[in-house]
């Protein structure tokens, strides 16, 4: 099997050097380069600035994120995972692709590509990975993307080392693993797909104010300028790959945030300083963004909130309807229910979209003495405590978790008498949307 390794195994290879929180971290450099630790920080300082003249990112922190990137691209043969940059942006003319002109010129081995072949990319991709750059990265994950099916699959699974792609090559049509472990940074219209976002730093554009200034980007005068930072860069980081292959960062986040942010914080690490503290602060603040970025833009989310706001205005009421829950939704002028699916959300709608919740309606009787298919609140008390807490209501008790937390096995059949107390055995979350 052919190997998307480098130099190293990656940082989880052994036991390592773990840098602490603020420390230099600078490795073992002698007789390697020019730089001292100081010119590690004080060069992330000079791409910091280089980089914020060309253009206007939404934060401190994500320009701290898109310098960081750019070093850690110099180390990739000496990591575990290669971490995305997806920058994204509402519209066209928010800057997007000047990032990418902007990477292009500082990145290891930069691959421009708008609609380039996947069976390129799989064979440019080596021991010593290029720097992907997608611009319009939009076109390859909308539904008439049709035939980039390949790139995708390598755009995911890029993401960690030694996940090669199988394919019959060559005139005596053998199997062949391609690697496909790069780093990658993709510019497109909107979200990308959640598979790319999970792996991804993220960068949200938004259109200049007038007061914003930025330098024009000349070729004459920008690329000599950030040419000799990428210079910089590879010889500072080069000489490391072995040394940051080693490292295992303190890390502030964990699970796959961490493995995406890890390469950054090791750069930082090395280059000591501010770095170190700067690094684990863009780290924290753009992830707790994009976890509230998942919550207003994730639809089953927003139902779950809309829903406890309509139980609120009408009183927190032991049920609700089907038919007075369905139209207090459609109704709310903000929200995206009446025009949802072609003629807005209805009651099939409504049951499928918090089935994964293991909510349900069934029969109740209400105090007129009809019968009628209803929702009870006790059934949504564990799907908001795990996927929109509000922060001004206090915990559950202990006897409102124990009748809200749903149990594993069977759904049963649907009741005919009225509402049970706790909601029906189902699943204890939602399935995996990917």
């Amino acid at each position: 099997m052919l190997r998307a390794g480098g130099e190293g195994n990656g940082p989880h290879a052994s036991a390592g050097t773990v840098v602490p929180d603020g420390g230099s971290g600078t490795g073992d450099r002698a007789g390697t380069s020019d730089e001292t630790a100081d010119d590690g920080a004080a060069l992330l300082d000079d791409l910091r600035a280089a980089i914020g003249r060309y253009v206007v990112l939404p934060s401190d922190e994500a320009l701290t994120a898109v310098t960081l990137w750019v070093a850690a691209s110099h180390i990739q043969p000496a990591l575990q995972h290669a971490p995305r940059l997806a920058v994204v942006g509402p519209t066209k003319g928010c800057g997007k692709s000047r990032v990418l002109d902007v990477l292009h010129e500082t990145v290891h081995q930069p691959m421009m590509t708008v609609n380039t072949s996947p069976a390129v990319v799989f064979r440019v991709i080596g021991k010593n990975p290029p720097t992907l750059l997608v611009d319009e990265a939009d076109t390859i994950f909308g539904p008439k993307a049709g035939d980039k099916e390949d790139l995708r699959g390598l755009l995911n699974a890029g993401h960690q080392r030694n996940r090669p792609a199988w394919r019959i090559s060559g005139p005596e049509h053998k199997p062949t693993a391609f690697p496909t472990f790069a780093m990658a940074a993709l510019a497109g219209i909107g979200n990308l797909p959640d598979t790319i976002m999970d792996r991804a730093v993220v960068i949200r554009m938004q259109k200049r104010k007038p007061g914003e200034r930025i330098t024009p980007f000349r070729s004459r005068y920008s690329l000599p300028e950030l040419h000799a930072l990428r210079d910089r860069l590879a010889a500072w980081l080069a000489p490391l790959r072995s040394t940051a292959a080693g490292l295992v960062p303190k890390m502030p986040v964990e699970d796959r945030a961490a493995d995406t942010w890890e390469p950054l914080v090791i750069v930082a690490d090395l280059a000591g300083g501010h770095w170190p503290s700067r690094a684990r602060a863009a780290c924290l603040a753009m992830t707790r963004n994009e976890v509230v970025q998942d919550e207003q833009t994730t639809l089953k989310t927003r139902l779950l909130r809309d829903a406890r706001r309509v139980f609120e205005q009408e009183g927190n009421k032991e049920a609700l309807r089907s038919q007075d829950l369905l139209a207090a939704l459609v109704q709310d002028a903000e929200g995206p229910w009446a025009e949802y699916g072609t003629k807005g959300l209805n009651a099939y709608h409504l049951a499928n979209l918090l089935r994964d919740f293991g909510i349900s309606p069934a029969n109740h009787r209400f105090e007129n003495g009809r019968q009628a298919k209803a929702y009870a609140r006790n059934q949504f008390f564990d799907a908001w405590a795990r996927y929109c807490p509000d922060p001004a209501q206090p915990a559950p008790t202990a006897d409102e978790a124990a009748l809200a937390r749903p149990t594993h096995g069977k759904m049963p059949a649907p009741p005919s008498g009225t509402l049970p107390i706790g909601p029906p055995s189902g699943p204890a979350g939602p399935k995996p949307t990917r």
